[in-house]
């Protein structure tokens, strides 16, 4: 089955912010989601919708949905595991994790049968 790994704005933005080894580290991560590797675990409570991705120090917080029918892994928040999930709790509280989770501009990279490409 074919799985896309959709990356957000923040999560761009978060990347873009790191020193170049954790950045790689983590953009490693991201990536391998789309064969299902790496520290995943969904979330409990409030966030238990959602999942996580632990790279190191650092969290990559996505939905995992059907979309024309492949199956997406839209990763919409990441930060440092001391920040992470209190600021996800106050974006839910507020009714923002939906602008979030579905804003325009992600960049999608997609995997088939082991082939791992980036799409813009």
């Amino acid at each position: 089955m074919k799985t896309r790994v959709i990356v957000g704005g923040q999560v761009k933005g978060f990347l873009e912010s790191l020193a170049p080894e954790p950045r790689r580290k983590l953009w490693r991560g991201i990536k391998d989601l789309a064969q299902e590797k790496g520290d995943i675990k969904q979330l409990e409570g409030r966030l238990a919708p959602y999942w996580r991705l632990r790279v190191d120090r650092m969290r990559v917080i996505y939905d995992q949905r059907a979309i024309k029918g492949e199956r997406c892994m839209v990763c919409f928040f990441a930060n440092y595991r001391a920040t992470v999930y209190s600021v996800l709790e106050q974006l839910l509280a507020s009714g923002l994790i939906a602008e979030l989770r579905d804003a325009p501009g992600m960049r999608m990279i997609s995997s088939e049968s082991g082939k791992r490409g980036a799409k813009g």
